[in-house]
């Protein structure tokens, strides 16, 4: 979702910064110290594995093997969590987390390029996403994962919950798509009214003659509607600069030019918000036979938390939980990867392990 608002506001970025390299350098090393994991029990290996024909780049960190096994699946789409390891670092403390970056992001994009991505479509990934899950079942001798979908990642992540109770402990959806058939237009509405407020003619009409339904959108016009939703809200462009691009820009895993390869891979993934805006979540179930819950930004409005909501009151799960995260927009758990990190200790441990929070 964010390849077109991500690219510009990295190049706008790199002139000034351009002849401070060095700070760049001595910031990534003090987040490369941030980030080790040196105690007993723990784990932290990364690499490529042979997933659904291709190889696929796997990250697995955590500070006690004990720990319930958290696997992450990305948005974007093609946007890889592990620049937000510096932020997410404190969550390895309490989970084990595995950390895919899919076809067509991070360095699984980068290693192949475009032409080695194979197909990409969410039947392609739905079965990628079960080979990732039965690679970490094997390797840590788990019975179920616990699924964490951020931002586009919660269309996969709704239908593997879904589909495979027998292999995830539970589901918890962040910056929660809500795709109903193009039914609901209360991201574009707003965003209309933003816009005429601020007397911006040009982008207005822009959004104008795109319409509401998605399902009509081009590449081009979905990457349109996600700049103008997010540049025309200011907590949202505040946390595009100060988390995401920083993330970016700070990356400790990241060189220049991985960056840029990581940039190309959002751009080329764009398809898939194309193919996705035909999906009717309610058509496909709202039945989740494990626990089920929904941590959405207050101030969300790319994705608001008022669908998200809607969808949560018609799931029946054994367990669910909906919860606002406090002055966040999209990108809610990296923004305060702290209130998250509360969220996920009282409300989602104790429902996938039976045991209350520790005092």
């Amino acid at each position: 979702m964010i390849a077109t608002i991500t690219t510009a506001t990295v190049a706008a970025l790199a002139a000034p910064v351009a002849g401070l390299l060095g700070y760049r350098q001595l910031k990534r090393a003090a987040n490369a110290r941030k980030i080790r994991i040196t105690t007993p029990n723990s784990i932290d290996e990364s690499g490529f594995v042979r997933i659904g024909g291709i190889d696929q780049w796997v990250s697995i960190r955590g500070e006690d093997l004990g720990n319930p096994v958290l696997l992450e699946i990305l948005g974007g789409p093609g946007a890889s969590n592990l620049v937000f390891l510096p932020r997410t670092h404190v969550w390895e403390k309490h989970f084990t987390i595995v950390r895919w970056d899919m076809r067509g992001a991070g360095f699984t994009f980068a290693a192949g390029g475009p032409d080695g991505q194979g197909e990409l479509n969410y039947d392609r990934l739905h079965r990628d996403a079960l080979e990732v899950t039965e690679y970490v079942r094997a390797r840590l001798g788990v019975a179920k994962l616990l699924l964490v979908a951020n931002s586009f990642g919660t269309v996969l992540g709704l239908r593997l919950a879904r589909n495979h109770p027998e292999l995830y402990s539970g589901y918890v959806g962040t910056d929660q798509n809500i795709i109903d058939g193009g039914r609901d237009h209360t991201a574009y509405d707003a965003m209309l009214a933003r816009l005429q407020k601020a007397g911006k003619k040009r982008e207005l009409a822009t959004a104008l003659e795109m319409g509401a339904d998605r399902r009509a959108w081009t590449v081009k016009q979905v990457a349109e509607f996600n700049k103008l939703v997010l540049t025309s809200d200011p907590l949202s462009y505040d946390t595009m600069k100060t988390v995401v691009i920083r993330s970016l820009w700070f990356s400790p895993l990241h060189t220049l030019r991985g960056l840029r390869a990581y940039l190309k891979a959002m751009t080329w993934s764009e398809q898939l918000q194309v193919q996705a805006a035909t999906i009717d979540e309610r058509a496909e179930g709202t039945d989740f036979p494990i626990p089920f819950f929904i941590f959405q930004g207050d101030g969300d409005v790319l994705t608001p938390p008022q669908p998200a909501k809607r969808f949560f009151d018609e799931v029946s799960a054994p367990v669910k939980e909906f919860a606002l995260i406090r002055n966040a927009s999209h990108f809610a758990s990296f923004r305060h990867p702290d209130q998250f990190l509360d969220l996920m200790l009282t409300k989602v441990r104790p429902a996938i392990t039976g045991q209350p929070l520790a005092a």
